[in-house]
């Protein structure tokens, strides 16, 4: 058994493709490995900028002889047929087997393969492994490049080390032989290194400055980045993956601290965090305050002679000038308010569909404003909601999220506090974006709540609208990430807005919009609907009398509305209305399978979501959720476990007996019941029997109950009620309370009463009675789709 040693040195491979590249390494060894009948135990895949590395320990000498067999046509086949086997296998007729094969004789073909070396089977596995390296992009050079049919690298391909034990596995790809030889780090060590195999691989490198396991240089970097900072009496800003990047920058990382001019300060922490992350690669770090200092960590790639103070000042002055530039655009932007800044939304278009930016803030107003008057968004001002609505997408268009897009929204709060603007609003406009996804910090506050929701259900009923909806793992709009985050901002509130009444004000919204862009309204005319018909388009259909809507005096006024806005709106809502009922239904379902999906990788059972969700008739997710968690509870107690062996005893009793329950009592005057006026001389009988059978249920009281069938009935008269008054209060843990009361009762009945006895009044009473209790249950959740 050996060790082997594969080593792809090139030109420096991207950081973001080396744990791609490590993984695709392994899985094509691998592949070609189990082809050839290689066994594999343990690997090791390494990289750094210049090199990927792969380890296979324990690898045998050889491959074992196989012997591999063909069943062929049955004896006396067609010659044809024969012949094709032949031609197939490689074999003459004297070398195939006839065996028995269930009373028909059968031709086998077998073919002894001898064992090979692996040193063979490597040799052929390595130009195969490289030619088929999927890199997310890749290049050719050299003369060789005048052909498509050269070899393509990430990087120019320049060395390959192929050892198994101490021997070479001898093999070349693209002109470039392997060898024995590598090349140690560019600057401390850039002559040729001797590998003598896979056991002194790491140690002859990290000899010449070249630290090959990644994970090494990572732990390195996180230790040392934060020495450096605690030596300044500072507090590094952990990042990890700021860690990872610069692990695959670096061969020999040495994390340096520098200084930048304390002045700069003044621009928001975010930005010169973003500004040293992205451009430079930098750490940065925080003072015993916890505020950010005029610090930053960089990696550099060589032990320098100096301690690295001219790689430091190198580094100070190049993001001073980063830094220049982001206090620049934060100066400039502070020069004009917000709501100057939301005027050239309308030159951004958010889908050829839905209109600009501006529209949809516009919606997004309205939402917001009548998500706070309505009250499904608690304590929330509806001045305030409005006010950070307009204004939430305004920094959009400013140089500094021009330049960080990554800063959206957390700029506009930034912005709108210089402005002076309402604190409520200006963490409105900050947090509004939030929560963009599992884990993510879930607003509370309500002006914030309001405009998040305002946003995600304005994303969510206009793309639905205009059938722009998820299919498959298609989600071009990121609508499911939408749907959670609003069924979590739901969840804060305590209840949730009907959809239907979203998606009609929506597409009134939507239609009003579409006539302007459409049909080229005068901008006029939107001002004066906005001025004499404040609540249009949503009031629209409300108001008939249009007169005391506009002036006596400006009957000019009147006249454009009726001219103008009535058939052009009409013709406008044509285009969507016939959509409305698609969004509504859909999108309801929408939510339901994302908060299924959302429950179950919370950890609730899929069974309890299902019995609830399967009581239908709920349009409110946060009801729904609460009664999911409440069931959850529920079932995790003795009393949930018993009571739900009882359902299932009851109901499969009520199924054995095919006992439906039937609905209602025969009227006082002993008139026939309705349900057996019936011509079908087949139907006729059935119901008849069956009403019959109803009959002798609602006369049960003629007889006296056992003990344990009085108590059932003594404790569902208290629960039923109790378990409906919870529901209704949304009280549904108390539901489960009152269920839980009933449990005694349940375990007494099956334990003390005959439900099939042979008086065959007592026989469908306590059928009844069971069907009572299987109702009961049922009012809380379907306990049928309760596993256990």
């Amino acid at each position: 058994m050996s060790d082997f040693l594969l080593e792809l040195r090139s030109e420096e491979i991207p950081a973001r493709m080396q744990a791609g590249a490590r993984a695709d390494l392994e899985k094509l060894f691998r592949k070609e490995m189990e082809a050839a009948g290689v066994p594999l135990g343990h690997i090791v895949v390494w990289s750094s900028p210049r090199r990927l590395a792969l380890i296979a320990k324990d690898l045998p000498q050889s491959t074992q002889a196989v012997s591999e067999e063909t069943k062929g046509p049955a004896f006396g086949a067609p010659e044809q047929a024969l012949e094709g086997f032949l031609r197939k296998t490689g074999l003459t007729k004297d070398q195939l087997q006839v065996r028995d094969v269930k009373g028909k004789q059968t031709y086998f073909a077998v073919v002894e393969k001898p064992g090979r070396a692996v040193k063979d089977v490597l040799a052929e596995a390595i130009p195969a492994i490289v030619r088929a390296f999927p890199w997310p992009k890749s290049q050719r050079w050299g003369a060789a490049s005048a052909s498509t049919e050269s070899l393509r690298w990430v990087r120019p391909l320049s060395g390959i080390v192929a050892i198994l034990g101490e021997e070479l596995v001898d093999c070349e790809v693209g002109g470039i032989r392997s060898g024995y030889a590598t090349k140690g780090h560019r600057f401390h060590a850039p002559g040729d290194i001797t590998i003598g195999g896979a056991h002194d691989y790491a140690s002859k490198l990290s000899a010449c400055h070249v630290i090959v396991d990644h994970a090494e240089r990572q732990d390195l970097i996180r230790d040392e980045a934060r020495n450096a900072a605690a030596a300044a009496g500072l507090t590094l800003v952990e990042d990890e993956g700021l860690v990872i990047e610069n692990a695959g920058l670096t061969e020999w990382p040495v994390p340096l601290l520098g200084r930048f001019d304390e002045a700069f300060l003044e621009v928001p922490p975010e930005v010169i965090q973003l500004t040293a992350r992205v451009n430079q690669k930098y750490f940065v770090c925080e003072d015993s305050a916890g505020k950010l200092a005029n610090a930053f960590v960089c990696t550099a790639n060589i032990a320098a002679s100096d301690g690295g103070e001219a790689i430091v000042n190198g580094n100070r002055k190049v993001l001073a000038a980063r830094l220049s530039d982001a206090r620049f655009f934060w100066e400039q932007d502070k020069k004009t308010p917000l709501s100057v800044h939301a005027e050239k939304l309308s030159r951004i278009t958010f889908h050829e569909k839905l209109g600009t930016v501006a529209d949809k803030v516009e919606r997004v107003a309205q939402l917001a404003e009548w998500l706070a008057a309505e009250g499904i968004v608690p304590n929330c001002d509806p001045v305030l909601a409005r006010q950070a609505a307009e204004l939430c997408k305004a920094d959009l268009v400013t140089e500094m999220v021009g330049e960080f897009p990554e800063l959206q929204g957390l700029m506009g709060g930034y912005y709108a506090r210089a402005e002076g603007l309402p604190v409520a609003v200006a963490d409105a406009i900050r947090d509004h974006y939030k929560p963009v996804g599992q884990g993510d910090d879930v607003p509370t506050a309500p002006v914030t709540v309001a405009v998040s929701a305002a946003d995600k259900l304005d994303t969510l009923v206009g793309f639905f609208i205009v059938k722009e909806v998820p299919t498959g793992s298609k989600d071009p709009y990121a609508l499911r990430r939408a749907a959670i985050a609003l069924l979590s901002l739901f969840e804060t509130c305590g209840r949730s807005p009907e959809i239907d009444t979203i998606v009609v004000e929506m597409v009134f919204t939507l239609s009003y919009q579409h006539m302007i862009r459409a049909r080229n309204v005068d901008p006029t005319l939107d001002r004066v609907m906005k001025e004499y018909w404040p609540d249009f388009p949503f009031g629209l259909d409300d108001a008939k009398d249009y007169d005391s809507r506009f002036p006596v005096d400006r009957p000019e006024i009147r006249k454009l509305f009726l001219d103008k806005v009535q058939p052009s709106i009409s013709a406008a809502k044509s285009l969507y209305i016939s959509n409305a009922r698609f969004a509504s239904e859909a999108l309801f379902t929408f939510f339901i399978d994302r908060l299924k999906v959302q429950q179950r990788e919370a950890g609730v059972r899929h069974d309890l979501i299902d019995a609830v969700f399967a009581l239908g008739g709920e349009d409110d997710l946060v009801r729904l959720l609460a009664r999911v968690h409440a069931l959850q509870a529920f079932v995790a107690t003795e009393d949930g476990k018993n009571l739900l062996a009882g359902y299932k005893r009851a109901a499969n009793i009520l199924k054995k007996e095919d006992w439906r329950g039937f609905e209602g009592e025969i009227a006082e005057t002993g008139e026939e019941d309705p349900l057996v006026m019936v011509d079908d001389p087949d139907l006729g009988p059935i119901i008849a029997e069956k009403m019959a059978d109803r009959r002798a249920a609602m006369e049960a009281a003629d007889y006296e109950a056992d003990p344990a069938e009085q108590g059932l009935r003594d404790a569902l008269a208290i629960a039923e009620p109790q378990a409906a008054s919870a529901v209704e209060r949304e009280d549904f843990a108390g539901a489960m309370i009152a269920l839980a009361s009933l449990r005694a009762p349940i375990d007494a009945f099956f334990d003390q009463v005959t439900v099939n006895d042979s008086d065959k009044i007592k026989r469908n009473s306590r059928l009844s009675l069971l069907d009572r209790f299987r109702a009961a249950v049922h009012n809380v959740a379907d306990f049928s789709r309760i596993e256990g």
